[in-house]
């Protein structure tokens, strides 16, 4: 049994934030796979399923942020879970937003979760980490992290990103580097494949004309570092 858990904090006026891209994440998966719905366990929202035979519940604990371990320390030692088969989703300042990094254990980086966690079961847990961006200034980060997602923000890459989750688990459950590997690149890949054009018929096929084409100057898309430049200039 594989523990997928997401850090966050509970309630409505935290539902939308930064801070809760954890929460975001392991409902996606469950929705995605058709988990059981949510019932109240291990002080936390617990749901139940199968992803590619492999029993996985998902927990997104009750607790606030900064003592997620006793969800996860409760849940664990019901469940007989180990802490190798234990993923906590994150949100991560320190990566670009849009970016999902996966490792297992090592530094807790001032997460507070996740050192709730460690606490509870010790250091050698997954870790999916993503990107949230940094507001540029130390004493601006509280606010960005329990600010709630901007609506440029959701339509550059927060939206597909979490969408992605669910297709790309099955990868990850293998819980070893070549897992993690393939799970960063279906994040990574474009959401939508492009469609294909069948080819023209030659006999309907237009004459070609005498005007020479005319390329038209290619437009740069706008990343999400620079919806980050302008959220910091409003």
């Amino acid at each position: 049994m594989i523990l997928l858990v997401g850090l966050g904090n509970p309630g409505s006026k935290y539902a939308r934030n930064r801070h809760n891209a954890g929460f975001h994440a392991v409902e996606a998966i469950a929705d995605a796979h058709g988990f059981t719905p949510e019932r109240k366990k291990f002080r936390g929202l617990l749901r139940e399923g199968t992803i590619k035979g492999q029993k996985v519940i998902t927990l997104r604990p009750g607790t606030f942020y900064n003592e997620a371990g006793n969800a996860v320390g409760a849940a664990a030692k019901f469940y007989k879970i180990p802490v190798d088969d234990i993923v906590v989703f994150h949100d991560e300042i320190d990566l670009a937003p849009g970016k999902v990094r996966v490792k297992k254990g090592g530094g807790l980086a001032g997460n507070n979760g996740l050192k709730s966690i460690n606490a509870h079961m010790g250091p050698d847990f997954w870790r999916v980490r993503i990107g949230i961006g940094h507001p540029g200034r130390k004493e601006a980060v509280t606010n960005w992290v329990l600010g709630d997602f901007s609506k440029a923000e959701h339509e550059a890459y927060y939206d597909e990103v979490i969408d992605r989750m669910g297709s790309a688990i099955p990868a990850l459950l293998s819980l070893d580097d070549t897992g993690a590997g393939r799970f960063m690149s279906g994040i990574a890949q474009p959401g939508a494949a492009a469609t294909e054009k069948k080819p023209a018929d030659k006999k309907d096929a237009p004459a070609p004309s005498s005007a020479p084409a005319t390329k038209e100057p290619a437009q740069k898309k706008s990343s999400p570092f620079d919806i980050l430049k302008a959220l910091k200039k409003d």
